[in-house]
């Protein structure tokens, strides 16, 4: 018999009777070796109290080195991140539920706390009966629903939780029978916080309080996942037919799903109230609903410290690009950029062929502005700091730019499109011009409209996220037969 003849394999295209991410397991295992691999297999072999106690000491130490302002906005709404995260995680991480009225329930257990604890109506009950209230009618309220939608999934449930949502900041902000919710003004003189006699009046006190309003919650949550609830709500979320088809009560786990998620939110917005001292409509609106998605979308949808993780790097960032401080949004921005090539740009001539491109390129075409124009780079650097002379020399900076930024905006997008097209050489050679024209867009435009950046750049950082780890930082990948 004639020996056969030798069979060529392609190692990118599939093979019969192999399962290529099996296969390709070696590489995966060898692309986690070193410093990150062992960062990454420490943080997985820690179990999770221990996980959640490390985090909880680290958060409890912040009031001893922030000032009452800082504590605020980077300790207080990150807590406050984290907690609506969690709530949403439970209804979109574990059910796979598309709740788009989630805010709702944070709103409405601000509002009830309001209500029947501030001046408007004359009502001034302590805390430890208003909090329960605002929990359990955010609790009712989300397995009403969950009844009225317990048949619909994907695109139908999403409409109708997002008119509900729209439907609740519609009414607080323009039906108000009897002066209920304030209208358009809210309510102010709100109650502080008073459990047992003890009164909280101060920032770090309320820093502490829903510090240990979220190890309750984590530590419930914790728990209930790996219930017996917790394992339906998984099945549910992977396949509802199935789930149904193995006498799962697929209609009462989603009911549940709504109640805990609003009741996780009523719970926060009934901390939120008295810690800003008045509540309002716009305190409620799809910004906040797209930036409590994106904590979990960037943690990973179904991961408790994902969460926690998604909420620090959502909120920090949020403050750090606040109009108050942009030199720090500029070591941000040049940070994340500087770390994206460390990271990606392999192997090392490539790196050191980009950097060195990239620093003469932008000399060149600085000395070419110089050359041609009196006011092409005489334009002022907005607070750079002790980068002013870099930034001054480096970027051109035209006096009066008029539209030329907004076109090297466009460009940049553009750019950004071909080089996922692209690769090896050709790649590094576009990724010069294209960091320099990223350097140019931000000191010309971006960093001159923090609110826009700040939407501009979650939305680059979840898209980039979504092609790196399309889980999300901690979230779990899928294997999917197809």
């Amino acid at each position: 018999m004639a020996d056969k003849p030798p069979t060529t394999e392609q190692p990118d295209q599939p093979r019969i009777g192999v399962d290529s991410w099996v296969a390709s397991s070696d590489e995966r295992i060898e692309g986690i070796r070193g410093a990150r691999g062992v960062a990454l297999g420490a943080f997985e072999h820690t179990p999770p109290p221990f996980r959640l106690a490390a985090f909880v000491a680290l958060a409890a130490t912040l009031p001893l080195f922030l000032s009452s302002g800082n504590l605020f906005r980077y300790g207080f709404f990150t807590l406050v991140y984290i907690m609506l995260g969690l709530g949403l995680n439970v209804v979109v991480g574990f059910a796979g539920l598309l709740d788009l009225g989630y805010v709702a329930f944070y709103g409405i257990g601000a509002y009830t706390y309001a209500i029947l604890s501030s001046d408007l109506h004359g009502i001034h009950w302590p805390a430890e009966v208003t909090i329960p209230i605002a929990i359990i009618v955010s609790a009712v309220l989300g397995l009403t629903l969950g009844l009225s939608s317990r048949r619909l999934l994907g695109d139908y449930l999403a409409i109708v939780t997002l008119f509900f949502g729209q439907a609740f900041v519609t009414f607080a902000n323009n039906a108000n029978p009897k002066g209920l919710t304030g209208g358009a003004n809210g309510i102010g003189n709100i109650d502080n916080i008073s459990i047992f006699g003890y009164t909280l009046t101060t920032t770090k006190q309320y820093y502490y309080f829903i510090l240990g309003g979220f190890v309750v919650v984590f530590a419930a949550l914790w728990s209930l996942v790996r219930s017996r609830i917790g394992r339906s709500w998984m099945a549910l979320r992977e396949d509802p037919l199935a789930a149904q088809l193995m006498s799962i009560p697929v209609n009462r786990l989603k009911l549940l799903a709504f109640m805990f998620g609003a009741g996780i939110a009523g719970l926060t917005g009934a901390i939120v109230a008295p810690a800003l001292t008045g509540v309002a409509p716009g305190n409620f609106d799809t910004s906040i609903l797209i930036t409590i998605y994106a904590v979990v979308i960037l943690g990973g949808a179904g991961s408790l410290m994902g969460v926690v993780i998604g909420a620090i790097v959502i909120n920090v960032s949020y403050e750090l690009l606040t109009p108050a401080t942009p030199d720090r949004a500029r070591w941000l921005f040049y940070g994340i950029l500087i770390l994206a090539m460390l990271w990606k740009v392999r192997p090392w001539p490539k790196l050191i062929t980009l950097v060195v491109t990239t620093v003469a390129l932008g000399y060149g075409i600085h000395a070419i502005a110089t050359a041609t124009s009196d006011t092409a780079t005489s334009g002022a650097v907005n607070t750079g700091g002790f980068l002013t002379g870099a930034i001054h020399s480096y970027v051109v900076i035209p006096k009066n730019p008029g539209r030329l930024p907004d076109y090297g905006y466009v460009l940049l997008i553009a750019m950004i499109l071909v080089l996922t097209t692209v690769k090896g050489w050709w790649r590094v050679a576009l990724l010069a011009p294209t960091l320099y024209l990223a350097a140019f867009v931000w000191e010309n435009l971006l960093i001159q409209q923090p609110s826009v950046t700040r939407l501009i750049l979650f939305g680059a950082l979840l898209v980039a996220l979504m092609n790196i780890r399309p889980q999300g930082l901690l979230g779990t990948a899928r294997v999917e037969i197809v």
